[in-house]
């Protein structure tokens, strides 16, 4: 049997910038359903860092005050994951776990974040979140003076060894996927003391979620400490294609539009977070999330405003008589 429930706002996604979103307009006296997958992005990470008052906190924690947050403002949270969305302003509908649950609502908020397409190379799977990483500004301090190699996929692999550097004296350049350097690269990668080692990466060396080697083409392993990665970005779109949006492609991947205020192209729906913001971090995805929220009560404020004046006037009594 499905569950029906109605709200002002059906939030798909429960990460930062989802949970935002709900805040912002539950404490405006709205009425949200926040639907929870509970599969968060970074739950592999030992910390979240940049978050400001919250430095270190461990993702999972941080997701479940937020959580406990809302709920204080009486958003509902229904967990399972959204499957389908249809409908339009004042009535849409997003089904959950195909059905077994059907939320309506007259707007909507897409947070359904990203998901990591990682390299397929035995044992970054394994230290994903914990030794092997892709972002200098969430993790690189923990890497600190530490034997770091990172693993070249594309031709950010410069750009990711420029940062690193900054972090460490002792940076490693595997070349696996990434083109050949140019002249020009060969000599910056030289001028950082960077070494480059040419043959592809078959596995990494784990013990646990700790890297302790990266083994190369023909058995030779090189002992390191941490292992960059660089991504693809897979942007959760599918609940906004079902709407009618069309998708805009990045250098990174595809993503929802959105305006500074969450607005994208198919009216009564918002976006927030990583799926209109691939590079977008903890505390950038949260405040993405808080703007999304004010603008769709502000959105719902005017249209409530509208219906009132045409209550008002279906009210009055019809104009009488003639005028000279």
């Amino acid at each position: 049997m499905t569950a029906a429930l109605q709200a002002d706002v059906v939030v798909v996604g429960a990460g930062p910038a989802g949970l935002a979103s709900a805040i912002a307009l539950a404490r405006s006296r709205r009425d949200v359903i926040v639907v929870d997958a509970g599969t968060p992005r970074n739950a592999p990470a030992d910390g979240a860092h940049n978050v400001l008052g919250q430095e270190g906190v461990a993702p999972l924690e941080l997701l479940a005050r937020g959580r406990s947050e809302a709920q204080a403002y009486g958003v509902r949270i229904v967990p399972g994951k959204a499957t389908g969305a249809s409908g339009m302003v004042d009535d849409f509908t997003i089904e959950v776990d195909s059905g077994a649950v059907c939320v309506r609502a007259r707007r909507v908020i897409l947070a359904t974040g990203l998901k990591d397409d990682l390299p397929a190379v035995p044992g970054i799977a394994e230290a994903w979140g914990h030794s092997v990483l892709h972002c200098p500004f969430c993790h690189g301090w923990e890497v600190r003076d530490q034997r770091i190699a990172v693993l070249g996929r594309n031709e950010n692999a410069l750009h990711q060894v420029m940062l690193f550097r900054q972090l460490s004296d002792n940076v490693t350049l595997f070349l696996h996927d990434a083109p050949e350097p140019t002249d020009e690269q060969w000599e910056q990668l030289a001028a950082l003391g960077v070494c480059v080692v040419t043959p592809r990466v078959e596995r990494l060396v784990v013990n646990g979620t700790q890297v302790r080697a990266v083994e190369i083409t023909g058995g030779r392993s090189f002992d390191m400490d941490a292992v960059v990665v660089a991504p693809r970005f897979v942007a959760q779109t599918a609940l906004y294609e079902a709407l009618g949006g069309a998708l805009t492609t990045t250098p990174y991947g595809e993503q929802i539009t959105a305006d500074a205020r969450g607005t994208t192209a198919v009216p009564g729906v918002w976006a927030a977070g990583n799926a209109t913001d691939l590079s977008g971090m903890i505390a950038s995805s949260a405040a993405s999330g808080v703007m999304a929220g004010a603008a769709v009560h502000g959105d719902l404020s005017i249209a409530d405003l509208a219906h009132a004046v045409q209550e008002r006037r279906n009210l009055l009594p019809a104009a009488t008589g003639t005028s000279n």
